[in-house]
């Protein structure tokens, strides 16, 4: 209830400034772990014995812990505030990473894959429900941004520990101990947040879940989030394993190969901030999953490895506006009743979809050999453009007030 009552006081400019500083913080500390599991899973599965596909496993926990925090983050938000919420998310991230590093068996790195979903998921269902209602494309799109920086500087971390022979213990530590420091930051700054109104907006929802559930677009939109985030993670978790278990790169080559995905994605993003405006939302994501699947195609064909490198800079530069693009346009193409369920719907279908689909393509490549992986991302870029267009050929509702 405290947080409620703080929502609505007037704003300075200083706090709003640091706040704003602080998501984008929180924002860097969501990608930093993400995609350190993709250069270190080789190192993990030799250690617990384990074969290609298992995981599957890890992914699907983390996701799993993801839904579940996801789905309650607006309920967190009003009992704890955001900043205590911060605190907490990074936290338990923080804990899952030292976990992951000293996991002494593979039920509790699974174990520690839950936490690390739980901690991550309610910070990232919370902010982007309050940018996609109160900020402008441009800044949602730029608070994505902050995600790729942390996505790129984990892959490259990691990969230079495992390249001077270390374990990969010490690159879950290095991770964890930023993680930790972060939660600190958050927890001095957390009554800031209770100061001011740069919370997640108060939930006035005067339809039922069950009732946005019956939209057909709330599904579709589902989908297309599903997919997109699956093959966002899917280029991240499998490409360090594709080029130097298939393609024989070396492991610092491939580790600086998965950090350039991220880097293209993050530069897109800055990129698609300064040019959506201009371009237009709905065009702009067209074009960009053109460039996507086209990357993706270049990759699978893999002619020469400056090819390959170009086409994993083309999928990260394509995909880079996608998710922030699509949450944005959500209260309008659905309504304020309809979107205020429907954005958490689409956080918990992109974590499903982070799970599921490099998992199913995981279990693939230890059926058929690790160039189905490629192979399979080109297939599902041709339905994720398909569901696209019939997106395209909504109408929008509107921003009807609640």
């Amino acid at each position: 209830m405290k947080a409620l009552a703080t929502m609505h006081r007037p704003v300075s400019a200083r706090p709003k400034f640091l706040l704003l500083s602080l998501a984008f913080m929180g924002f860097i500390s969501l990608g930093l772990p993400d995609a350190v599991i993709g250069v270190a899973w080789p190192s993990v599965r030799d250690t617990f014995h384990l074969r290609q596909g298992a995981v599957a496993l890890v992914l699907v926990a983390s996701g799993l812990g993801y839904l579940l925090s996801s789905f309650f983050a607006g309920r967190l938000m009003h009992a704890l505030g955001i900043g205590l919420v911060l605190t907490a998310s990074t936290s338990l991230v923080a804990t899952a990473m030292f976990g992951f590093a000293f996991s002494p068996m593979w039920a509790v790195f699974v174990f520690c894959a839950c936490v690390h979903g739980l901690g991550s998921g309610a910070i990232d269902s919370g902010l982007n429900g309050y940018a996609a209602h109160h900020l402008s494309t441009r800044s949602l799109i730029w608070l994505h941004a902050c995600y790729c920086i942390g996505a790129l500087i984990g892959p490259v971390l990691m990969s230079n520990v495992l390249a001077s022979g270390r374990h990969y213990s010490v690159g879950y530590s290095a991770v964890g101990g930023i993680m930790l420091a972060m939660s600190i930051i958050f927890l001095l700054t957390h009554r800031c947040w209770e100061e001011t109104s740069f919370t997640a907006p108060e939930i006035r929802l005067p339809i039922g879940a069950g009732i946005a559930l019956r939209s057909s677009t709330v599904w579709l939109q589902m989908a297309i989030f599903f997919l997109y985030t699956g093959l966002e993670v899917t280029f991240s978790q499998w490409t360090f394993t594709v080029l130097t278990e298939s393609r024989h790169v070396s492991p610092r080559t491939a580790g600086i190969a998965v950090g350039s995905y991220w880097g293209c994605i993050g530069a897109g993003r800055i990129l698609s901030g300064l040019i959506v405006e201009r371009v237009g939302i709905d065009r702009l994501v067209r074009y960009c999953l053109l460039g996507a699947g086209s990357g993706a195609l270049l990759f699978a064909t893999r002619p020469t490895v400056g090819a390959e490198f170009l086409g994993l800079a083309l999928a990260g530069l394509g995909l880079a506006p996608v998710f922030p693009c699509l949450m944005s346009r959500t209260p309008r193409r659905l309504g304020t009743q309809l979107s205020a369920h429907a954005i958490g719907f689409q956080v918990a279908a992109a974590m499903i979809g982070a799970a599921v689909v490099p998992g199913t393509l995981g279990v693939m490549a230890s059926v058929g050999g690790l160039e189905m992986v490629p192979v399979g991302t080109v297939v599902l870029f041709g339905i994720l453009a398909v569901l696209y267009e019939r997106l395209m050929r909504r109408p929008d509702a509107g921003l009807a007030p609640s």
